[in-house]
């Protein structure tokens, strides 16, 4: 208990340092262990020692289960944080219209189905205790009076750390750091603790998992292997049903899931982790329970008791001592957070609404509604823990752990409908869930408690022999004459079935009010409206805003107050003025902000005391939904048509841009073209001139005749080059194809160029290595590609040009390479780009008209080969890769152009 004190302790000073360890998802994750209770450590195996592998049944369903906690649970922790719900009755009251008297039913009926499973905590330490002290055949339990019982003193102990770590803030959805650590470490301890057991068992008492099977095989224990009885399958069915439900809504699940939840993703670790926990404190359960009876055999011991028993009579103190704390872990975990869990129920739902009913009780402690409501709390756990030991002494002792656990199981079953139900069926009302609990805990209470109690010996037993007022279809254990299930099997289909079939039939004719509408919609489509529930929720009335500030502050003081007022307004962006009257938005922002303080349905009293609020009719409700609804449509319109014109607009300005750049490099291009031709057209006319002079020398007039040709034929080519590049770009270009020798052509090529090289003293090497690779292509075409290249080179260089060529992959690769200056980087892009040379060369005559590298790309294209670029160490190279379709053996060309390198 002291170690339990220093966690909570230390982990709430790491929390006042922002070092909140609790917020990790495997801390959260452990912490949702409190399913694991003393059941789990010592019931389990004494259910294990009776049913065989039937125990299982309250661990598969949760494991089943956990992979849909992102649809199911992350839902109801979504809306239990917007809407500020502390507990599972706050929950269910808030879905139905914050309902004061549904809230109060689930509490009682909460108090009514857990306080026995607490006692069977206090039970299972006590008895734990016993056996520690006692001989394991002589143990008497509740033989002390309660001033000497040491579960007593336990229990006035688990009140006073619950009181201190669980109810120091006002606000019930706080988080308690403390106590999640200590849930976590106990998780942590108890498994430890099982598993240790476990290996000391199976393999020191034992010879392994297999010894322990083949002697409770020859005791005659098979049947405790297999499934039982002519029902094993709909026993697993239900009893799987019924965990599943369990591991949902026990109020110290809701505790630990949703109100401890710091972040919805933590369900993405808790879905494998805690499966793979359940696994692991189960998997010597079946091997300890057969030990046990083939050490003790059956009835010399509390099959319950196993765990610890073993170990006492191997005579391992230190491993009983083990034993025990981590069945105290067990135990005490669960003690604490139900009673957490009870406590604000109590509190929210049957104290506060009771006392805020009364305008004298407001008036004059309006002040002091905070310490009353954290005292009512407090005080809450401590009759709680108190009751639950009072029951163990009258009635604990007459029943195992796992049959305290299962009624209690089913008596929370019995909230499934309203809760699975209120968060996705929207018409799911008020009534059809008041009366579907009801029908059910009635049924519950007749078929599961009123058994306990004739055994018990506070009813007469002829309930069960003869049936209720002697009619024999009312027997409590085999209701209308339905004897052959199990007792809790029996219980669950006779009280859950009925739950539903009223929840469902009763919700389906009876009419909803405004706010259970409101809140329908708001549960069932909250990933909707979570982002704006205060705007989405109808409200109709007239309120100051001088009055909900002064309700916050006597709940919340006016530091917190002010606070919270502030993110109002810094949130809806628009000042609030104590004189003013408050919007709707304000008003349900109040009550959601107490409902975390209060419950749902406190936290309606307190502001309807402040407010003069109007009843919406239905009719007004759906006048207002269907102009939300157009609004919403409306809205969508308008924002898909502001997408579009967003993205038109766009498309208008990126082809704007690229028209003006178009226009930009036509007129570039236009300049370059007009300055080529202008250049032979002067030289044309100036020559010709010339030519009318009479007395002009024939030598000369053939000279200048000359060059007048020459100019012609520049003109010429550069028309031939423009009308080239229209008909690539418009596809009109046909070109005859024909299989045609590369070697060959690039020969040719290369004496074309040979005396150009000569003239401007530029050393030429040709390196071919492809021995007549032959392309499908158009002869001349190719050449002018090849021709343009070596005439750039030559342009370009400064010393030295290479033509390469060699096969590589099926593919014919030829390379032209120079020592000139290069290409920069960052324009080597727009190389192959017909306007690359005028938009680049406007500040000197281009040595060219810049449209032979975009005619070479076009044709390059056209054979379905590729043209690139790139540096190789000081040479810039050019690179043609063209598909081969064949290679032929023809007569070797004996010629000094063959040679792999050469000079000319």
């Amino acid at each position: 208990m002291a170690l339990l004190f220093a966690i909570a302790y230390l982990s709430e000073r790491s929390s006042f340092r922002s070092k909140k360890l609790s917020s990790n998802p495997i801390i959260y994750s452990l912490s949702l262990a409190v399913y694991c209770t003393a059941w789990t450590y010592y019931g389990s195996v004494g259910r294990a020692a009776t049913s065989g592998i039937e125990f299982l049944t309250i661990y598969i369903g949760p494991s089943l289960i956990a992979p849909l906690w992102w649809l199911v649970m992350r839902k109801i922790i979504r809306i239990s944080k917007v809407q500020r719900i502390a507990s599972i009755a706050d929950f269910i009251s808030s879905r139905y219209g914050k309902n004061i008297s549904l809230g109060s039913i689930v509490t009682v009926f909460c108090l009514l189905g857990i306080i026995p499973y607490i006692s069977l905590q206090i039970k299972a330490v006590a008895l734990s205790f016993d056996i520690l002290q006692s001989p394991l055949h002589n143990i008497q339990e509740s033989a002390l009076p309660f001033f000497q019982d040491t579960a007593f003193y336990l229990a006035l102990g688990l009140a006073l750390f619950t009181i201190l770590f669980g109810t120091r803030n006002i606000e019930a959805t706080a988080q308690h750091e403390a106590l999640v650590m200590t849930i976590a470490f106990e998780s942590l301890f108890k498994l430890m603790a099982f598993l240790v057991v476990g290996v000391f068992v199976c393999y020191f008492m034992f010879d392994g998992v297999a010894d322990i099977f083949q002697q409770a095989s020859s005791s005659g224990l098979d049947h405790l292997f297999v499934l039982q009885g002519e029902h094993g399958v709909s026993e697993w069915f239900w009893m799987s049903m019924l965990s599943m439900m369990a591991i949902l809504f026990l109020p110290r699940q809701f505790q630990m899931v949703v109100i401890e939840n710091t972040n919805e993703r933590h369900l993405n670790t808790a879905m494998w982790l805690f499966p793979l926990y359940l696994l692991l404190i189960n998997i010597f359960v079946l091997p300890i329970a057969l030990g046990g009876l083939v050490m003790f055999g059956w009835g010399n011991v509390d099959a319950d008791s196993f765990v610890l028993a073993l170990p006492i009579i191997a005579d391992k103190s230190w491993l009983a001592l083990l034993v025990y704390l981590g069945g105290f872990s067990a135990a005490t975990s669960m003690i604490i957070v139900a009673s957490i869990a009870l406590s604000t129920m109590v509190s929210n739902n049957l104290v506060m609404p009771l006392l805020l009913l009364s305008k004298n009780f407001q008036l004059r402690h309006q002040h002091r509604i905070g310490n009353i409501l954290i005292w009512s709390r407090r005080l809450a756990i401590l009759a709680i823990i108190l009751l639950s030991y009072i029951y163990y002494r009258m009635v604990g002792p007459q029943f195992s752990l796992v049959a305290i656990g299962l009624i209690s199981f089913v008596a929370i079953a019995q909230l499934a409908p309203a809760i699975i139900g209120g968060i996705y069926w929207k018409e799911g009302s008020r009534a059809g869930a008041l009366t579907g609990i009801l029908v059910g805990f009635v049924l519950w209470f007749f078929t599961l408690v009123v058994p306990t109690m004739i055994y018990a010996g506070y009813l007469p037993e002829s309930i069960l022999t003869e049936g209720l007022f002697g009619l024999d279809f009312l027997k409590p254990d085999a209701l209308f004459g339905f004897g052959e299930l199990s007792y809790i099997t029996h219980g669950l289909v006779f009280s859950l079935l009925p739950n539903l079939f009223c929840y469902l039939v009763i919700s389906l004719f009876s009419r909803q009010t405004s706010k259970e509408h409101n809140q329908a919609v708001v549960f069932v489509d909250i990933f909707k409206y979570s982002t704006i529930l205060d705007t989405s929720i109808i409200w109709k009335g007239q309120a100051y805003i001088r009055d909900i500030q002064s309700l916050l502050e006597n709940f919340l003081g006016e530091e917190k107050t002010k606070d919270a007022l502030q993110q109002y307004v810094d949130f809806k962006g628009s000042k609030i003025d104590g004189k003013m009257k408050a919007d709707p938005e304000l008003v349900n922002y109040a009550e959601r902000l107490l409902t975390g303080i209060i419950g749902a349905a406190s936290a309606r009293i307190m502001v309807a005391s402040v407010v003069k609020e109007e009843e919406i009719s239905m009719a007004e409700v759906l006048d207002i939904l269907k102009e939300t609804q157009e609004l919403k449509h409306l809205n969508e319109e308008l924002q898909q048509t502001s997408e579009a014109l967003r993205n038109a607009t766009a498309s208008l300005r990126k082809m704007n841009e690229t028209l003006l750049e178009n226009d930009k490099l036509k007129d570039e291009f236009i300049s370059t073209v007009t300055h080529e031709m202008k250049t032979p057209i002067t030289s044309i006319r100036a020559f010709s001139e010339i030519l009318q002079d009479e007395d002009l020398p024939e030598e000369d007039r053939n000279r200048f005749l000359g060059i007048i040709i020459q100019e012609t034929d520049r003109m010429t080519r550069m028309i031939d080059q423009v009308l080239d590049l229209e008909r690539f770009d418009s596809g009109q270009q046909q070109l005859e194809l024909s299989q045609v020798d590369l070697s060959i052509l690039l020969l040719e090529a290369a004496d074309s160029m040979s005396q150009v090289f000569k003239d401007k003293n530029i050393q030429f090497k040709l390196m071919l290595n492809i021995n007549h690779c032959f392309i499908l292509a158009n002869e001349d075409r190719i050449k002018q590609v090849v021709l343009n290249l070596l005439s750039n080179a030559a342009k370009f260089a400064n010393s030295e040009v290479i033509l390469k060529a060699h096969l590589e992959d099926k593919t014919a690769i030829v390379e032209i390479l120079d020592d000139g200056k290069g290409i920069p980087a960052e324009d080597i892009p727009y190389i192959f780009d017909k306007f690359y040379q005028a938009k680049n060369q406007t500040s000197k005559k281009p040595l060219g008209s810049g449209l032979g590298l975009a005619i070479s790309k076009k044709i390059m294209d056209y054979h379905q080969g590729k043209i690139k670029i790139e540096r190789k160490g000081t040479y810039t190279a050019f690179q043609l890769v063209f598909p081969q379709i064949n290679k032929l053996t023809l007569p070797n060309i004996n010629s000094e152009n063959e040679q792999n390198t050469h000079s000319r």
